[in-house]
């Protein structure tokens, strides 16, 4: 498709609606009298190597990575530290190629343990200053300081930074921190500079600082959506916000139209306390389909968009499915529904999509027209259980490979944004692995 096209059909919207509340400006203002958030996203710089490095100060000033392992011809950089990365080793890279660009490149097994205790340490100092911090994986937490903000000196760049050299100073490890009035803006500031660093993006200067970034930096834009939306000339923020909600309706489904709030700086969602939070009993994404589905292929391709979604979901609160259900709707809105048990705990994009497929085969016949699916990953459990449960002899190399690999991927999503590396079609494994 045409650019030229691409525009006329992505005109930027007169009037929208979301929650309900028709919108005729995207500007928003502050309510009248009402405290405007102040929301921290608090980001741990090279988190693994930099806990690593605390054990081991010997190598701060020495190529390092943390990896799978070394006597593995394929085991994956899983992170490294700044000298690493001036020889341009990579993260999810295999060690032979980053050996290949430093002959002495020093490697170091992963701690998981050790990881935990320090996140939970930086968590307890983030409660000192407000209850309401929402840890997002093991090395990011949104802080909301909109009514604590005050008793701390009341400037939020201010308050940044003295907390980043607090954290340095107490923990020897290192934040980029980002201050805006919503969680998805306050992330894309902690992401914005690095290392060590703090970036306010504010009512006043947000469009210059976020319409220019990548669509794939912008929260849950994964790497399917945005090969989805790079057809009609969307790659940037700003070109998001400007499309017609429709539009992104008819493409993403449901979720199109949170990614276009979220372009306009329309995210409401709260910052909620982790003391506070139910766990969760499962973790879903559904999508209605422009045009109803009628052959294999084009049903598989919805279940990897979905899967893919789930699986970050689950992978970014560290936990595994331990149950998986399918619905399926037709064009008469009748719902049909298949759920199993898996075999082994996981949150790997190609078992969600594996799984799937088989139960949609249960539920449905082609040429049979498919209006909506949802994906629903079910019996949630924490990570360390999930490793307690996993069978051992069914964590074969190929298995592990996948998990490093996906592992990896979801590492580069986070840091670089979620169109920086594509799981490809989320096929389901074959018995030739296309990851050798």
């Amino acid at each position: 498709m045409d650019l030229m096209y691409a525009e006329r059909c992505l005109c930027f919207p007169t009037l929208f609606k979301l929650d309900g509340v028709w919108y005729t400006d995207i500007h928003i203002q502050k309510g009248g009298g009402s405290l405007d958030p102040v929301i921290l996203h608090c980001d741990l710089n090279g988190f693994y190597a930099s806990v690593e490095l605390l054990s081991h100060p010997d190598l701060r000033d020495v190529p390092m990575a943390v990896s799978g392992d070394p006597s593995s011809r394929h085991g994956i950089i899983l992170a490294k530290n700044e000298p690493a990365k001036r020889f341009g080793v990579q993260t999810a890279e295999t060690i032979w190629q980053a050996k290949k660009k430093c002959p002495d490149l020093v490697l170091l097994p992963p701690h998981h343990g050790l990881y935990r205790e320090y996140s939970q340490k930086v968590n307890a100092i983030y409660d000192e200053y407000t209850d309401l911090v929402e840890p997002f994986g093991i090395d990011e937490s949104w802080l909301d300081m909109t009514h604590t903000l005050h008793l701390f000196g009341g400037d939020a760049k201010a308050f940044a930074d003295s907390l980043r050299a607090r954290v340095r100073r107490e923990l020897g490890l290192t934040l980029s921190v980002g201050i805006s009035f919503n969680k998805v803006f306050a992330k894309l500031g902690s992401d914005y500079r690095k290392p060590d660093a703090t970036t306010v993006i504010s009512r006043e200067n947000w469009q210059q600082l976020v319409w220019p970034l990548p669509v794939g930096d912008l929260l849950y834009v994964g790497g399917v959506a945005k090969k989805l939306l790079k057809p009609y000339g969307v790659e940037t923020i700003g070109q998001l916000a400007a499309c017609r909600p429709d539009t992104l309706e008819t493409l993403l489904g449901k979720m199109g139209l949170q990614l276009h709030a979220y372009a306009n700086g329309l995210d409401r969602s709260p910052v909620r306390s982790r003391f506070d939070a139910e766990p969760a009993k499962s973790v879903g994404n559904g999508t209605t389909f422009s045009q109803n589905l009628t052959t294999r292929i084009q049903v598989q391709a919805g279940i990897a968009v979905l899967a893919d979604s789930v699986a970050t979901r689950l992978r970014r609160h560290g936990l595994y499915a331990g149950g998986l259900q399918v619905t399926v709707r037709d064009p008469q809105f009748h719902d049909r529904s298949r759920q199993c048990q898996l075999s082994s705990p996981t949150h790997l994009i190609r078992d969600l999509t594996g799984t799937a497929m088989e139960l949609v085969d249960q539920l449905w016949s082609p040429p049979a027209p498919i209006r909506a699916i949802t994906v629903t990953a079910l019996h949630l459990i924490p990570e360390g259980e999930a490793y307690e449960q996993t069978d051992l002899f069914a964590a074969a190399p190929k298995r592990e490979k996948q998990e490093k690999l996906e592992g990896a991927m979801e590492h580069i999503r986070k840091k670089y944004g979620g169109g920086a590396i594509v799981f490809g079609a989320a096929q389901p494994e074959k018995e030739e692995d296309p990851f050798p």
